[in-house]
């Protein structure tokens, strides 16, 4: 079953516990999945999306998600 829970630069920070301005850097520099949804001028992505990100992304070296 997948996870069609939106997340926002919170709940991506939380996440992979850093602060939001870190994802929104990330997302800048063009680190990030392209959001899966836009509301107005806010970005979200899908749990699902962002946790096959972690899974790949440089740097994972085995950290437990939370």
């Amino acid at each position: 079953m997948s996870d069609r829970t939106l997340w926002s630069y919170k709940e991506i920070a939380a996440h992979i516990q850093v602060q939001p301005d870190t994802v929104r850097s990330y997302r800048k520099h063009g680190l990030l999945p392209a959001p899966d949804h836009v509301e107005g001028s806010k970005p979200y992505w899908y749990a699902d999306t962002i946790r096959a990100w972690v899974a790949r992304r440089p740097g994972n070296r085995g950290r437990r998600e939370g």
